[in-house]
């Protein structure tokens, strides 16, 4: 029987989770792989605050060398969440030689070279799969699995927050302030929801996926980022009118010409799989030269599955032997900085509000026509706005630059834009 010594970095919802499922697999791990695992220090920041029962407080410490300065600890499973001082902390144990497993998107995107570095430098591995997915495999499955495809594209909706507010938006007309009232009270959303509404969230989880995926590392400061708190009634209608839905997604795609990330909401194809995705759900839509298309789906947030997923990776840690020591992810990566596209394409769909007067919708339809801008379909309801006509466009896919260069022409005495929103391209 080998026994082995756990330190955790941090004792919130996440790192009590993780004490909980040691505690119950524990009789499990010593059964099936003869190992013996032992918490033997936590790292906390307030030694009084009360804590869930099954924590043993006698392992609560609030000097952090009592975890990265312990030779005996050699695996470090990290809680803290946020970007300083965790990465700091993870690349600390790194270079001591310690194996790391972390579920921090923030850190990770931020310090993805760093991280790699004291990998390299230590001999030791760095877990992470539940940084993006929850218990969705998504990481191994880049990492492992789909090595032998060129993945030139992926799609995903991966902040089941954001997912579950425009689900309910949708399917019960509900506005999106009410929708967040109520998922604040039922903990799916935090007090302040910045990160996720934002796109914050989902933006660190691209840039991660995106480096494992197209073995070069994407920045977030290379990721367009936009969020969905403008997204009203009158555009879930609309969309769901032209046939979609309206999905906030983070898209990422490595073409010969140059690499294109962005996160925003977006129409999805009423047929495309990412539309059936619902609630807290998480799904990853890629493509690779040989799997052809493959969607991943599963739980994206939430304690336990979070919990699970880091459980997966230290089991995966300590079963490592010396020899076939578990490179970090970006190892592999090609070091030229990525080359990002000027301009991409897409469908659009505008919706505006106009004047009721003759040629207003005319002058409109020639500003898109100048700049090569087909329109495939109009909506215009018959009952009218106080301020003014409502008119929604979808474009046939066209040049970005040429469709904003389109709406900032119209003229504003006479037409106000209310929404512009890309849609997703689907072969399917």
């Amino acid at each position: 029987m080998k026994t082995v010594y756990i330190g955790l970095l941090g004792c919130g919802n996440i790192g009590s989770g993780v004490t909980k499922l040691l505690a119950e697999m524990r009789a499990e791990w010593r059964e099936n792989y003869q190992v013996d695992p032992v918490v033997k220090a936590i790292l906390v920041r307030d030694l009084s605050k009360q804590r869930p029962e099954y924590v043993d407080t006698s392992l609560l410490t609030d000097d952090k060398d009592r975890v990265l300065m312990d030779p005996e600890i050699r695996y470090v499973v990290e809680c803290l969440g946020g970007e300083h001082p965790s990465a700091d902390w993870m690349c600390e144990a790194l270079r001591a030689g310690k194996h790391v497993v972390t579920a921090n998107k923030m850190a990770l995107a931020l310090h993805w070279r760093e991280l790699h570095d004291a990998s390299e430098s230590g001999r030791a591995s760095l877990y992470f799969e539940a940084a993006v997915g929850g218990a969705m495999p998504i990481i191994k499955i880049l990492h492992d699995s789909l090595q032998a495809n060129r993945i030139d594209r992926l799609t995903a909706i991966i902040n089941g927050t954001t997912n579950y507010l425009l689900t309910r938006m949708t399917e019960e007309g509900l506005d999106y302030q009410d929708v967040l009232k109520d998922a604040q009270a039922l903990g799916l959303a935090e007090p302040d929801p910045t990160a996720d509404v934002e796109g914050e969230d989902a933006m660190y989880k691209l840039s991660i996926l995106s480096s494992l995926a197209f073995h070069r590392h994407l920045p977030v400061t290379d990721i367009e980022r936009e969020g969905m708190t403008h997204i009203t009634q009158d555009d879930i209608r609309n969309a769901e009118e032209l046939g979609y839905r309206i999905k906030l997604l983070a898209h990422a795609t490595n073409t010969a010409e140059g690499m294109d990330a962005y996160v925003s909401p977006m129409l999805v194809p009423a047929h495309h799989p990412l539309a059936s995705v619902q609630g807290a759900f998480n799904a990853v839509f890629l493509h690779g030269h040989a799997c052809g298309d493959m969607m991943i789906y599963g739980r994206g947030a939430g304690s336990a599955p979070t919990a699970g997923a880091m459980m997966s990776d230290l089991i995966n840690a300590i079963l490592q032997t010396a020899d076939d020591r578990a490179p970090q992810a970006s190892a592999r990566e090609n070091e030229a900085p990525a080359v990002m596209l000027k301009d991409r394409v897409s469908a659009f769909y505008i919706r505006l509000s106009a004047q009721d007067t003759t040629g207003v919708l005319a002058q409109v339809a020639a500003s898109l026509s100048e700049r090569q801008i087909g329109v495939k379909a109009l909506l215009q309801p018959v009952e009218r706005a106080t301020e003014g006509a409502q008119i929604t466009i979808l474009t046939h896919p066209a040049s970005e630059k040429n469709v904003r260069a389109a709406i900032a022409a119209f003229d504003k005495r006479a037409v106000r834009v209310m929404n512009v929103l890309r849609v997703e391209a689907s072969d399917l």
